[in-house]
């Protein structure tokens, strides 16, 4: 090995070795400020799985004859921990995730210029250590809870979930909002060229135009987002299956540290993490909810949401248009900011079957803001409208 390579390979030791020291205040830390006992107790043990691995870096970079960096707590550290720590235990683990990653990536890259293959095995353990850390945050950063309960019960909940908890409400959360963009925009357009005309026929054309873009452009939109969903979707649940294949001791690993970090005693969290690898098709379903937060069931339609968007989004635009069809000038237009505004609040009390708040307050909500554009916009074809003529 020659002296720069062993430069190199030494320099990524002493930065190893720092990371592993920060990480290690870090766990200590939150577990100071965790009340849970368990989750307390798995804080402690990743903290001493980091000690472990600076003490491995600090005794090889003894035997290389190099200088150990002082174990300094600098105010960069300092200030970080102290933010992850009043961000809470769970919010920590999310931001520490991703640091976990970076370091595997590290680890990966100082094995292929590690001049032994002493080396190379101990710093493929300490990388499979930061692996299962990540695995396990990152399930714990997408179901966070501290409530503490057996393994049976945790795995009859985990496997008999409720159909209705889908993301976003499912169809029926974008109709509400196709709508209520439809509404907002093509309310925009009439009051917009019905400032500027005086509620010429041009608003009716206008409006229709409007419509029309809006629908397409929404429902085209959902099924392309819908359908990209979906395929990330089957590509992680796919991922997570070839992992389970390849690498099952490693998966339960992660599932009874995740556990741990929930509040499960060790021993109970590994009699359930072993109890799901034993089954397959039970444990590809857990990971899958637990660590993407999604499962075969919930997979989206693209057709459904282009249809839902394309519908909803004609509906509620087509309303400010209605009276236009009948009559013209300010009577249209005042019938007009009528039944929109009406619209707007029904619309925004709708939003509640997604958003779980109070109707009263989500219809006045919608109702100022449509208000304000169809003023604004009125206003602004006025002006318009004179410079025109």
């Amino acid at each position: 090995m020659n002296s720069k390579d062993q430069s190199k390979f030494t320099n990524g030791l002493i930065i190893a070795l720092q990371k592993e020291r920060a990480s290690q205040r870090i766990y200590r830390a939150l577990a100071n400020r965790e009340t849970n006992e368990n989750r307390r107790n798995a804080l402690l043990s990743l903290a001493e799985t980091e000690h472990r691995h600076s003490e491995k870096w600090s005794n090889r970079l003894a035997e290389l004859g190099v200088a150990l960096p002082p174990d300094r707590d600098t105010l960069g550290e300092k200030i970080w921990r102290w933010v992850l720590i009043q961000s809470g235990t769970d919010n920590a683990l999310k931001r520490i995730e991703s640091n976990e990653e970076d370091d595997t990536q590290m680890y990966e890259n100082l094995s292929q210029i590690a001049p032994t293959e002493v080396d190379r095995s101990i710093i493929q353990s300490v990388k499979h250590d930061e692996q299962v850390h990540s695995g396990a945050m990152q399930k714990n950063s997408n179901a966070s809870s501290n409530t503490v309960i057996g393994p049976q019960a945790m795995l009859d909940t985990i496997l008999h979930r409720e159909s209705w908890h889908r993301r976003g409400g499912g169809w029926i959360g974008q109709a509400i909002y196709g709508a209520n963009d439809g509404l907002g925009s093509v309310f925009g357009i009439v009051s917009g060229v019905a400032g500027a005309t005086a509620g010429g026929p041009a608003v009716l054309i206008a409006g229709l135009a409007g419509m029309l873009a809006s629908a397409l452009s929404m429902g085209s939109g959902a099924y392309l987002a819908t359908k990209t969903e979906r395929e990330v979707q089957e590509a992680e649940i796919r991922r997570e299956s070839q992992e389970l294949e390849s690498h099952p001791e490693e998966e339960a690993e992660e599932l009874a540290l995740f556990y741990q970090l929930k509040g499960v005693p060790a021993d109970e969290a590994k009699i359930l993490a072993g109890r799901l690898i034993a089954q397959p098709e039970s444990a590809l379903k857990t990971l899958g909810s637990e660590e993407l937060g999604i499962s075969e069931q919930s997979y989206p339609n693209p057709w459904i949401s282009a249809f839902s968007a394309t519908l909803s989004t004609a509906a509620g635009a087509f309303i400010p248009i209605v009276p236009f069809f009948f009559m013209s000038g300010y009577s249209a237009i005042i019938f007009s900011f009528a039944i929109s505004t009406l619209a707007h609040f029904l619309i925004g009390a709708a939003k509640t079957v997604v958003t779980g708040l109070s109707p009263w307050k989500s219809g006045i909500e919608m109702t100022v803001i449509g208000l304000g554009e169809a003023i604004t916009t009125y206003l602004l074809g006025i002006y318009f409208g004179s410079m025109i003529k």
